[in-house]
């Protein structure tokens, strides 16, 4: 289901990836500002209490809890779970064609590469290495390290899955 939105550059629509993406409208060359990732500015220590509470109740369920809290500063967070935030659809990727940049207090996703028309979006969450099993990745792109994790953690979680992989050999 496509959703309406105003931006120039993206749409809404369903996505391989994860349930909802985001796609190009058009052609978007490298270096452009797409979209501001937005919401409710919040402090770090509520947007611990925002993302207990969504875990907690996606362990209670069998819906998985989609936390949209993005790192602005070292005082404040954005919750981005807004429906004025399409760029919360955005999914991750472990070859992605979108960074996330701070410029003056505002969270941008920027075009790495070109992006073609009807092409998804997508960026690397970088998530911490001692939180990646509790995230894998269904990118199904040709380097997919198995989980949303920094790249800076790559090799580290590739040994230790050969480890893993030589472990479970009979």
């Amino acid at each position: 289901m496509t959703k309406n939105i105003k931006n120039e550059y993206i749409t809404v629509k369903s996505s391989s990836i994860h349930n909802n993406g985001v796609f190009a409208k058009k052609n978007i060359p490298a270096g452009t500002k797409i979209i501001e990732y937005v919401g409710e500015k919040i402090t770090k220590k509520e947007a611990e209490r925002r993302f207990n509470e969504t875990f907690k109740k996606a362990q209670n369920s069998e819906e998985h809890g989609a936390v949209y809290l993005f790192h602005l500063n070292s005082r404040y967070d954005i919750d981005g779970n807004v429906p004025y935030n399409p760029a919360r659809f955005i999914n991750h990727s472990c070859k992605p064609n979108c960074e996330v940049k701070i410029i003056k207090g505002h969270i941008w996703v920027i075009a790495l590469a070109n992006i073609k028309n009807s092409e998804e979006l997508s960026y690397n969450y970088s998530y911490d290495y001692e939180v990646h099993e509790d995230h894998p990745c269904l990118c199904g792109t040709d380097i997919c390290v198995g989980y949303i994790v920094a790249e800076e953690h790559w090799p580290k979680l590739k040994r230790k899955l050969a480890r893993k992989k030589h472990q479970n050999r009979p």
